[in-house]
């Protein structure tokens, strides 16, 4: 992650948490902050997704805590954030951004997510590449449980039509053919599996922003987390 400092306030280090459920344009809106505001950005759900895909390819049963937790152990998983908000993931060395978001790793990226073996390897990293500040950090957990002290947390939701759409759209744009309604069943079973998890469960901090997507366009979206964003700097 390159480093850098919020034309905000020079002299600090701003740490803001965005959460929400699949398809409420998290990973795009936090894209967008980070860039504007000259932050690092940290998708956490690319590296959940990234075990899930080794998992796939691996053939590791994925209802094996210990053996997911193993491959997260011997896992290399670095996520690159670059100028004008483009952000790769990259896998062993491997730039796998295409690949993890594929319709199998859609549907498997939950259930990896959901063992505490797992949850916790992975919070330690998200956090050792927080610490220092000055970023942007996506998930479903970030503002209950991997950076509970985030000077912003956002929480990002809309109707599950609306993701369901958003979603399909960026697939077929990716070149994968599904239809819409498949589309939805799982991001409904994924809602139900990320909101009923035991650890790290998605749900809204009782300090974070409340914001409503469905029907209001990113780049609205994007204005409006700036202006909290610039009204906790100026407390």
């Amino acid at each position: 992650m390159q480093s850098g400092m919020s034309p905000l306030h020079p002299k600090r280090q701003l740490v803001i948490a965005v959460d929400g459920p699949a398809g409420a344009g998290k990973s795009t809106v936090a894209r967008r902050v980070a860039d504007r505001l000259g932050l690092e950005y940290l998708d956490t759900g690319a590296m959940y997704r990234a075990l899930a895909l080794k998992a796939l390819r691996r053939g590791v049963d994925l209802r094996d805590e210990e053996q997911l937790a193993e491959l997260l152990a011997t896992s290399d998983i670095a996520v690159a954030s670059r100028a004008g908000g483009a952000v790769r993931v990259f896998l062993d060395g491997e730039d796998v951004s295409d690949a993890i978001r594929a319709p199998e790793v859609n549907a498997a990226v939950s259930q990896v997510a959901g063992f505490a073996k797992v949850r916790a390897g992975m919070v330690t990293r998200q956090r050792a590449l927080a610490r220092a500040g000055g970023v942007v950090v996506d998930g479903r957990d970030i503002g209950t449980e991997v950076l509970p002290d985030a000077d912003v947390k956002f929480f990002l939701t809309a109707s599950l039509k609306a993701r369901a759409r958003r979603r399909w759209e960026e697939l077929r744009a990716q070149g994968f053919s599904i239809e819409l309604d498949a589309v939805e069943e799982e991001i409904a079973h994924r809602d139900r599996l990320d909101a009923g998890r035991a650890v790290g469960p998605l749900r809204r901090a009782p300090d974070a922003i409340l914001i409503d997507t469905t029907d209001v366009a990113v780049d609205a979206v994007v204005e409006e987390l700036l202006r909290f964003c610039r009204l906790r700097v100026c407390e």
